[in-house]
């Protein structure tokens, strides 16, 4: 009998959702989340969709939590997929608990799902476009975000609190290491024959981002729409698409990529009219 195949999503928000309906099919897709109600709500419409779907609950800031995750899935199969779409937003959040969750945890993620992906699997991160506002690090601080151990990552000078002050700031240099961490990962995967991406999203239209709208960063949220490129936010579903690119077969080709998609935020605001004034 074959074994079967197991795609793990990580935050089961509309997302890590969008990514697996299009990767999903025939395969047994593995909700957790750190939120049971989260969870349970995401299988019903995906169960509802026809796919095979379990649950699980994750503290990705924990390591214990997260390798039980590991073999709650190798439990139930061959994991060929994983989703890592967790975290916490700006607003939502400390500075400490923002490298916690969204640092540290994404490296735990890695690492752990890392062991024992199987060869012709694929994984996706998701980052934001966060990290690409922030201006450049050092060569050194960049290899230290890529490459410090796991558990030693926290320890960074240039993470203490008397170095980052806001929640905004901590939140960046976290997106920044996630793909930093996914460049170096790359290349441990690939020695199991599997391939492991960034995506960089925009505003997308999700309950954290509707958060962010409504909280105390919302006007600075709203200017960044109406003066992007594409003047509007992203969907879920275009996500998925992007998704769906690097874990198939049409992405054989790339892995350690970090794929930006924000309409164009980005651009406009090293070279448009988001571009901070200078006096």
């Amino acid at each position: 009998m074959k074994e079967q195949s197991v795609v793990v999503v990580i935050g089961a928000g509309s997302i890590g959702q969008a990514i697996a309906r299009r990767v999903g099919v025939g395969k047994h897709i593995l909700l957790a989340d750190l939120r049971h109600e989260n969870s349970n709500a995401a299988a019903k419409v995906l169960s509802d969709a026809g796919f095979e779907v379990s649950t699980a609950i994750v503290d990705v800031s924990l390591r214990e939590s997260v390798h039980a995750l590991v073999e709650t899935a190798v439990a139930i199969g061959a994991i060929t997929g994983l989703i890592h779409a967790a975290g916490v937003s700006p607003s939502q959040a400390s500075p400490a608990t923002i490298f916690k969750v969204d640092l540290y945890g994404t490296a735990l993620v890695l690492e752990e799902f890392g062991n024992v992906i199987e060869s012709g699997g694929s994984g996706v991160v998701i980052a934001s476009q966060s990290g690409h506002r922030l201006p450049s690090l050092t060569p050194e601080q960049d290899k230290a975000l890529a490459t410090t151990p796991t558990e030693e990552l926290l320890l960074l000078p240039f993470l203490q609190s008397d170095t980052v002050d806001n929640s905004l700031f901590a939140y960046q240099l976290s997106k920044r290491g996630n793909s930093l961490r996914v460049k170096a990962e790359a290349v441990r995967w690939g020695k199991r024959g599997a391939r492991i991406n960034t995506i960089s999203p925009g505003i997308i239209m999700t309950p954290l981002a509707n958060d962010e709208l409504n909280g105390p960063r919302g006007e600075g949220y709203r200017n960044m729409i109406n003066k992007s490129v594409a003047g509007r936010a992203g969907t879920p579903d275009e996500v998925g698409t992007v998704g769906a690119l690097l874990m198939g077969a049409d992405g054989a080709f790339i892995t350690g990529s970090d794929f930006l998609m924000d309409g164009g935020v980005t651009s406009a605001y090293w070279y448009g009219d988001l571009a901070p004034q200078t006096k």
